[in-house]
């Protein structure tokens, strides 16, 4: 190995310690009232589930009891949990039509004591009809969850909804039910494609469905430091939401990609890797700045 490589190796090894003992020292306040946050890019690819399901997984970790709802009909989430999700499993699909809770669908995941889930299964695919005839349908996901939220024993800090990558009756109620979104950009060509939609969308919830929702948080994810373009993509990104955009980034990893496979998140995975540091980088930095920072959709075209 040249000493170039050496230097660089030995870099980003004493910039590694460092990130994880600021970690260690910093202790991540927990909300009083649980936080929900839908995350969401109507782009795919962007890794919206990945984030999710992380980004929870870190939380817990941090001392946070966070629960996960998967309302995408793929069950990525509910995979990389480790929860069941087989047909006949309680699901997320039985809560929004009405025939159980979500206490009766919640299964405590593998991957932390202080992480649940509430799954998706395959019937989920059609609950886009079978929703379309029942009375309050933009609002079933919300009211299932405050019926949850002040029946608990114990207080939830926070609560993910990894919606679909489409615009249906699921991303809708998720955007009802929420707070706060979350949205997950690539930082690769085409990065923005889609965001002014997304937006626009919001606003439209926003105003007829849900006056509090605010895009809280922004995360730049598959970033590459070597690369100019993904450099040009964070600068772009930032310059537009200063407020909104994460100082944590997400790199680019190979743990990272391969954790799903294995069913699991990328801290359960290999807890060392540089991609679970990241994540739980960004997720120290969304406790410390709770949710006073947003995009209020107001005045927007």
């Amino acid at each position: 190995m040249a000493d170039t490589e050496k230097s660089l190796v030995g870099d980003h090894l004493v910039d590694k310690v460092r990130r994880r003992r600021k970690l260690a020292e910093t202790v991540s306040p927990l909300p009083d009232a649980p936080r929900i946050i839908t995350v969401s890019n109507q782009k795919g690819g962007v890794g919206k589930t990945t984030t999710t399901v992380n980004l929870a997984s870190a939380l817990a970790r941090r001392g946070a009891r966070v629960l996960v709802i998967d309302l995408d009909p793929q069950g990525n989430a509910s995979t990389a949990l480790g929860v069941q999700h087989r047909p006949e499993v309680t699901s997320v699909y039985d809560v929004l039509l009405g025939d159980s809770t979500l206490d009766d669908a919640l299964q405590q995941t593998t991957d932390h004591e202080n992480l649940w889930c509430v799954p998706s299964t395959i019937n989920l695919a059609g609950a886009e009809i079978e929703l379309v005839s029942l009375v309050a349908r933009e609002q079933r996901l919300r009211t299932a969850l405050q019926a949850f939220l002040q029946e608990a024993a114990e207080p939830y800090h926070y609560v993910f909804i990894d919606c679909p990558p489409s615009l249906g009756l699921l991303t809708v109620n998720a955007f009802v039910a929420a707070d706060e979104v979350l949205i997950p950009i690539q930082c690769e060509y085409y990065a923005l494609e889609g965001l002014s939609q997304l937006l626009g969308n919001i606003q439209l919830i926003q105003k007829h469905l849900n006056p509090g929702l605010r895009v809280s948080t922004i995360l730049l994810t598959m970033y590459d430091a070597r690369t100019n373009l993904a450099q040009e993509v964070a600068r772009e990104v930032r310059s537009h939401f200063p407020e909104q955009v994460l100082n944590a980034v997400i790199p680019r990893s190979v743990r990272i990609s391969e954790a799903p496979s294995y069913g699991q998140t990328v801290h359960a995975y290999d807890g060392a890797s540089i991609g679970a540091l990241a994540y739980l980088e960004a997720a120290a930095e969304i406790a410390e700045r709770g949710v006073g920072a947003g995009i209020s959709m107001e005045g927007r075209d």
